[in-house]
């Protein structure tokens, strides 16, 4: 019997764009547009806990652990009277886990920031861009070729 691979994506990056920020953009909106845009966050999704948590992250002058990411979730949400959705610690650790899988954010030791303090689109351009694109990129290309060899209709 011929073994089946399975259809485990090894790496998977949605990009969406939208209409240009507006300059009075509320931070949270920032965020949101931002998550949005690359994916974090689905277009009509209630469960944005992702976007308290990367706020958080970008305003926070010092490294925080996952503890303290989630009660100052949970005071942020309160604040602004929002449903408290996602807010368990799992879910919380879950989204810092996405945030560092794009590279974004990265733990040192039992703590978590921003990658280096680095600006966003520094991380970006460097570490999405550059590295995990272009590798998607290049094994797309691969089954591209690999297509264009098998189904060759011109004779």
């Amino acid at each position: 019997m011929a073994k089946i691979s399975k259809d485990t994506a090894l790496a998977e990056l949605t990009l969406r764009k939208y209409e240009v920020p507006s300059r009075g953009l509320e931070k949270r909106e920032l965020v949101r547009k931002l998550c949005l845009s690359l994916g974090l966050l689905q277009p009509g999704d209630s469960r944005d806990v992702i976007v308290d948590v990367f706020q958080i992250l970008l305003e926070s002058k010092t490294e925080l652990t996952s503890t303290e990411i989630e009660k100052l979730v949970v005071k942020k949400r309160r604040s602004e009277k929002r449903e408290l959705l996602g807010i368990a610690p799992s879910n919380i650790r879950r989204q810092i886990l996405r945030l560092r899988d794009l590279f974004f954010v990265e733990k040192i030791k039992t703590n978590y920031r921003i990658k280096e303090h680095s600006k966003l689109r520094q991380i970006f351009e460097e570490d999405i861009e550059r590295y995990y694109m272009n590798s998607i990129l290049k094994r797309v290309k691969e089954y591209l070729d690999m297509a264009d060899k098998v189904f060759d209709n011109k004779k």
